[in-house]
């Protein structure tokens, strides 16, 4: 059993909880397991312990979403994002644990900004290729960085207007691809620790909580709400990050 403080252990299992949630149901929440996963744990391991759980979300987001996944937008994104994901290794390889951290709570803080502007200023149509590789460059970087691709793939698909259901299989089946490419490279980098792998199954229980939960709600959940509270947790987890 890792030795943890109960603060640390009160994080992790908040923020895995979320994970599943947030696989099933809004991928936006899972900003807030970024930030409360570095809190707990250095950042750099903090990063590699996520990855492994964030799999375990996967595997349940592509069962449940299967029958709707655009495999053509998928196919589209392959090269960009993998060149955001190769960026991202040469960065983590350069910087050290503090550098990493505040980096998190930067990119967090960014991705809050831009999630703001397209609340207020709901995008619509299609958006032009060029976008498309910037906005999967701009995922592949940051889910490589700080597990944070999210946003920017939400927002893409904004542009694109897909309709819910195709939106979260869409989104499952392309994070399920990146995280398993990523895997090999956060190995490497020594992100992947012996104390990440004893956490694993201590902490996919809860992911399957979560994922479950979000199963249930997300066709009932009022969206406007969670959105403030989930951006609420994201902000102040990104401030605490960049001021530590």
């Amino acid at each position: 059993m890792p030795q943890l403080s109960l603060l640390a252990w009160s994080l992790l299992v908040g923020g895995a909880l979320v994970v599943g949630f947030s696989k099933t149901a809004i991928g936006g929440a899972a900003m807030v397991a970024v930030g409360l996963f570095a809190m707990a744990l250095p950042a750099k391991e903090s990063t590699g312990t996520l990855l492994l759980l964030l799999l375990v979300g996967d595997m349940v987001a592509t069962w449940a979403y299967r029958h709707t996944v655009d495999r053509g937008l998928l196919v589209r994104l392959v090269l960009p994002v993998l060149v955001g994901v190769g960026l991202g290794v040469g960065f983590l390889a350069l910087v050290d644990d503090r550098v990493l951290r505040r980096t998190i709570g930067a990119i967090l803080l960014v991705l809050l900004g831009i999630q703001l502007a397209a609340a207020r200023r709901p995008l619509s149509g299609t958006g032009s290729r060029a976008s498309g590789r910037a906005y999967g460059a701009l995922a592949g970087f940051t889910t490589m960085v700080a597990n944070a691709g999210g946003p920017a793939m939400n927002l893409y698909l904004l542009r694109e207007s897909y309709e819910k259901w195709t939106f979260l299989g869409t989104t499952a089946w392309f994070f399920v691809a990146v995280n398993v490419v990523k895997l090999p490279f956060m190995v490497g980098l020594g992100l992947v620790t012996a104390r990440g792998l004893v956490l694993l199954p201590l902490l996919a229980p809860v992911v399957l909580l979560g994922a479950w939960v979000g199963r249930r709600v997300v066709a009932r959940i009022d969206q406007v709400w969670f959105a403030r509270v989930v951006t609420a947790c994201v902000a102040l987890s990104a401030l605490q990050l960049t001021l530590l």
